[in-house]
């Protein structure tokens, strides 16, 4: 009886070792394409890339070496190196430098203020008014303004929300807040083109440069040397209105490459879409609150050209003598010898009493 027990318990060992031998030889059997290695070139951690060391390896993905990657438009490139570079841009300097850029704006608006104060007119207000801008020019205006501010915050809320507002409001609120704006600005993005095709076809007769502008810049508009002539438009609103239609033009290209990016199959070409259209967003609106000022509490009488859309006869000589003469046929009193405009002289009822 002792026997049988010591036969089966041996038997059993036996069948336990086979087992475990069985499973060992298993996971460790070496692949089909397996080939027989020196001691030198033996796999392990120290020598895992063959004959290529980690230095050249490695340049090779930054050069972007082809390779095996996952499917998609992107395949046959290992590592896409230029993306560290554009997020190194992105944070070192775009979202770095353009709070800054803005808030010195800002300071420098409240500094002139402060010192120059707001620019009245001389005359005093006339009681009698001249039509400035039609209803089209005054909607087309609006409506590129309301845009333009519903982009400009929500753009500001994505590029510098997380390092400025995040840290005030907390991160689940501002992933809110982050949602939001992504949503609108996507929504109005298209818009912002209607606005601006609108735009230049009503605003851009009178807005080419002539060589008064070139008086009116050695002159500081008006805060150095003297009166500075002007027509419709002076070269301060001339320099902004292409500067909408130029930048706005690339923020426009750049806004669909990104909105969407299905339509490009280059990578790197949204990467730059990305950072231009950034920079010139912060651009825009850095112009764009000079315009804001000088157009409300900046100049007396300014608004009124964008609200009723007539302004006063006095702002008119004041700051567009030749564009006044143009409308009425008189002479202001203000301008430079030798610069009367040459343009279509209108009737006497182009003044209006208030």
């Amino acid at each position: 009886m002792m026997l049988h027990r010591l036969i089966a318990a041996i038997f059993f060992i036996a069948l336990m070792l086979v087992s475990v031998t069985t499973i060992n030889a298993q996971s460790v059997r070496p692949p089909g394409n397996a080939v027989n290695q020196s001691t030198d070139e033996q796999i392990g951690t120290s020598n895992t890339l063959g004959p290529d060391s980690q230095s050249k390896y490695w340049h090779d993905l930054r050069q972007g070496k082809s390779g095996l990657s996952t499917t998609g438009r992107s395949g046959g490139l290992l590592i896409q190196a230029q993306g560290e570079q554009w997020r190194l841009i992105r944070k070192n300097y775009i979202i770095k430098y353009s709070g800054w850029v803005l808030a010195a704006v800002l300071v420098i608006l409240v500094l002139f203020f402060l010192i120059r104060g707001k620019i009245r007119l001389k005359g005093g207000r006339s009681g009698q008014t001249i039509s400035r801008f039609s209803l089209p020019h005054r909607t087309a205006h609006w409506f590129m303004a309301s845009i333009f501010i519903m982009l400009g915050l929500s753009g500001l809320i994505l590029l510098l929300g997380r390092t400025a507002l995040a840290p005030l409001i907390g991160k689940n609120v501002y992933s809110i807040f982050a949602s939001a704006a992504m949503q609108g600005h996507n929504l109005f993005g298209p818009l912002f083109i209607v606005a601006l095709v609108w735009m230049y076809y009503l605003f851009v007769p009178g807005n080419f440069f002539k060589m008064v502008d070139l008086k009116w810049i050695l002159k500081g508009g008006g805060l150095i040397g003297g009166h500075a002539s002007a027509g419709h438009y002076n070269f301060g609103e001339k320099v902004w209105f292409w500067a909408v239609a130029i930048v706005g033009l690339l923020i426009s290209i750049t806004g669909i490459i990104l909105e969407f990016p299905w339509l490009s199959a280059n990578l790197q070409l949204l990467q730059i879409s990305t950072i231009v259209h950034a920079i010139g967003a912060v651009g825009l609106i850095a112009f764009a609150l000079g315009h804001i000022y000088i157009g409300t509490i900046g100049m007396e009488g300014a608004l009124d050209s964008m609200t009723t859309g007539d302004v006063d006869v006095n702002w008119a000589k004041e700051h567009h003598d030749l564009w006044y003469e143009e409308v009425t046929g008189e002479k202001s009193a203000t301008h430079d010898q030798g610069e009367t405009g040459h343009a279509q002289v209108y009737s006497q009822d182009k003044i209006t009493g208030v």
